[in-house]
């Protein structure tokens, strides 16, 4: 019989109780990771992500949550950064792929299956572990606004509103809450930083992106615009 502790150091082995327990560990590190939100309204999608700095010398350009993948989607991440700007790599060349194949932008259902599919992949083969990562793919389709969350077993869901990282089910709550189909995307953006000031994450370096027609990153100074505001209401 295998000892138990040989089900931890293996990613492809279930334990006896049929769990695989190198996925739940990754699932940890994403609970650990700094939150990240996303929020379709009635035009596009809202991704909203606080950066971790560990110390006042650290220039916080340079922690990245969010990133470009094509001029109508975008990724932000939680969890293992080197992790996730792996699969962000990975998007992008899918993405490049198919505009040179098929002369037209990638679906962001069809990105995420494929995402998903590296990752599952590290679920199962000898000598990987499981990436400590989870991802918002968010993206227009055919005009509609599609926001998908992925798991480190390989899985994606679709949400109108989601959170992933630290305080998640804190800020799910809220979003459940505070959701409407309705909203524009400033409503969507104060929904998302009235979530993160209830559950009191710092929100001094917060990163904003807007997904309509294109991605629009916000600069420094629209996004204190916007807490500005908040503040104010």
């Amino acid at each position: 019989m295998i000892p138990q502790v040989q089900y931890d150091k293996s990613s492809a082995l279930f334990s006896p109780d049929g769990r695989l327990v190198q996925v739940e560990y990754a699932r940890e590190s994403v609970k650990r990771g700094s939150i990240s939100i996303g929020i379709c309204y009635n035009h596009g999608i809202v991704l909203v992500s606080t950066r971790q700095i560990s110390s006042p010398l650290m220039k916080s350009e340079s922690v990245e949550k969010i990133f470009q993948i094509d001029d109508h989607i975008g990724i932000a991440i939680s969890g293992m950064t080197a992790d996730a700007k792996f699969l962000v790599d990975k998007a992008r060349l899918e993405a490049q792929i198919n505009v040179s194949t098929y002369d037209e932008p990638i679906g962001v259902e069809y990105l995420t299956k494929r995402i998903c599919d590296t990752i599952y992949l590290y679920t199962q083969s000898g000598g990987f572990r499981p990436l400590g990562t989870s991802l918002l793919i968010a993206g227009k389709e055919n005009g509609i606004p599609r926001l998908f969350e992925t798991d480190p077993s390989g899985v994606s869901f679709e949400w109108k509103a989601v959170a992933i990282g630290g305080n998640r089910d804190q800020v799910m709550e809220y979003l459940e809450e505070g959701y409407s189909d309705n909203m524009n995307h400033v409503q969507a953006i104060l929904l998302a930083l009235d979530a993160l000031n209830e559950n009191k994450i710092e929100m001094d370096n917060v990163e904003i992106v807007q997904i309509e027609d294109y991605y629009i990153k916000f600069s420094k100074d629209e996004v204190k615009e916007f807490l500005t505001k908040f503040i104010g209401e």
